[in-house]
């Protein structure tokens, strides 16, 4: 081995991070290795507000377990899977022989969740009940005060005080095994073969148009990562331990999808306010429910609905009574301006889309809206009558100009694909046995089928991290 540690851990996200300083504090010597310069290090965690769902510093929140168990994969038997969710006893047995996520780790990532939490309060991080971009919500949140940026950079200067080695600009390449077949190093550029039990902590394959176009097929052209961390992420973490024999979990064909202005280049550009009006696709059609309940809990099915569209594309259109939403703005996270017109056969222009297709399509939609109580806090049932696609909310007429619209499309956040660990954070194979010396934590992991359990993915790699260093260090 040209370098020898106990631990090697493949990433310098909140899950690497994580690992790190818990085999630290174990009393292992740690390396960390990272693709990206120093001052580019932390992948997605560098760019995200870090929701966390969670009711309080010491509760989770009350749908995390049920959330998490109910996304699944296909067709299983809805009687087996509602068993499994009611009653914890049977997690271990009928959920795994469905493609699901192992109810053993939502189990550790719900009990541990607060003990982390505090973990981590006591090494310089602060969380507290922050203000999010969604008007309308379904669970609770906490966030780290200074979000994902705080994150890493407290992390990183509490693991490099610990002892840690950090090695920038250095890209994993496969994991090297001894003749019993426990991983026992990773073979490295530039820097050769770094030996140690090894933890994989380096995200998805977001950023690897090559992966994304064999699990997704074209389409994925129609999206990019949300934030430039994104870009880092090529998916040689999964692929070694594939290589291995690793059994894979999540679903490969789909990624977390966040609602985005493509004009933007800022980090997370989102646009969370159309359930307030309507959206078009490039014909000038409306194609989707845009309004199926609080946005935090449905934004990422409407925005899949965006990515089917021609080019991957839509447009948020708002009349002057969706503009005047108390607190709308919140919602609009982008640094471009909305594109305004006084018309919609004038808004069509400005949007290059058929005017006629436009003003029959808002037309439609007016005549389908009823009378009734408007209330922008929460689902209001104020319904459309008589139009497909129906709009089960806050459905006001558009008809007050000026009008504005956003183009949005699907930003790729995360990939739901990578790879099956247990409740001790082992990465196991294909017949659910550890791989001697392997981990993983973080976002390279795969637990989300259907759906994004929202606020789960930093919480969930700040967990496993801390589980799999312990682990790692002690080789258990």
């Amino acid at each position: 081995m040209a370098h020898d540690y106990d631990v090697v851990v493949v990433g310098h996200g909140i899950a690497g991070l994580s690992t790190a300083i818990s085999a630290l504090e174990a009393g292992a010597r740690v390396a960390v290795l990272e693709r990206a310069t120093e001052a580019e290090a932390g992948g997605n965690t560098r760019y995200t507000e870090a929701f966390l769902r969670m009711a309080s510093l010491d509760d989770v929140a009350h749908d995390l377990e049920d959330r998490l168990l109910s996304d699944h994969l296909g067709y299983p038997d809805p009687g087996i899977l509602q068993d499994a969710v009611n009653d914890r006893a049977t997690w271990s047995t009928p959920m795994r022989t469905l493609d699901v996520v192992d109810g053993d780790v939502v189990l550790r990532l719900s009990e541990e969740a607060p003990a982390t939490l505090r973990w981590l309060t006591d090494h310089g991080m602060q969380f507290d009940a922050l203000p999010t971009p969604f008007l309308t919500q379904s669970t609770t949140r906490m966030s780290p005060v200074g979000g994902g940026w705080q994150l890493v950079e407290t992390l990183s200067a509490r693991a490099k005080g610990l002892g840690a080695t950090f090695l920038y600009e250095t890209t994993a390449l496969s994991l090297v095994q001894d003749e019993a077949g426990a991983v026992v190093g990773v073979r490295t550029t530039p820097h050769g073969v770094i030996g140690g039990r090894v933890v994989l902590a380096c995200g998805g394959f977001e950023g690897n148009t090559e992966m994304l176009a064999r699990y997704m097929g074209p389409s994925a052209l129609n999206t990019r990562p949300v934030a430039r961390g994104g870009h880092y992420n090529k998916g040689e973490g999964i692929e070694m331990a594939l290589a291995l024999g690793a059994a894979g979990a999540g679903n490969f064909g789909l990624f977390h999808a966040e609602p985005i202005d493509p004009r933007s280049g800022v980090a997370e550009a989102a646009i969370f306010a159309f359930p307030y009006g309507i959206l078009v696709n490039s014909d000038g059609e409306r194609f989707v429910d845009e309004a199926r309940g609080p946005v935090d809990a449905w934004y990422e099915r409407v925005t899949r609905k965006i990515h089917d569209q021609t080019d991957g594309i839509a447009y948020m259109v708002l009349d002057q009574k969706g503009v005047g939403v108390p607190n709308l703005t919140a919602g609009i996270r982008t640094d471009q301006s909305a594109i305004t017109a006084g018309t919609i056969e004038e808004l069509a222009d400005r949007l290059q889309v058929p005017s006629d297709a436009l003003v029959a399509t808002v037309a439609a939609y007016n005549t389908a809206c009823v009378d009734g109580t408007f209330d922008h806090s929460a689902p209001d049932g104020l319904a459309t009558a008589g139009v497909s696609p129906a709009k089960s909310n806050w459905a006001q007429r558009i008809d007050d100009g000026p009008y504005v619209a956003y183009p949005i499309i699907a930003a790729n956040v995360f990939t739901f694909g990578g790879l099956r660990i247990d409740a001790d954070a082992h990465v196991v194979n294909r017949s659910g046995s550890a791989i001697d010396g392997l981990y993983a934590a973080g976002e390279i992991t795969g637990m989300y089928y259907s759906n994004y359990t929202g606020s789960t993915s930093v919480l969930r790699g700040a967990v496993f991290g801390r589980v799999a260093g312990a682990n790692a260090a002690v080789g258990s």
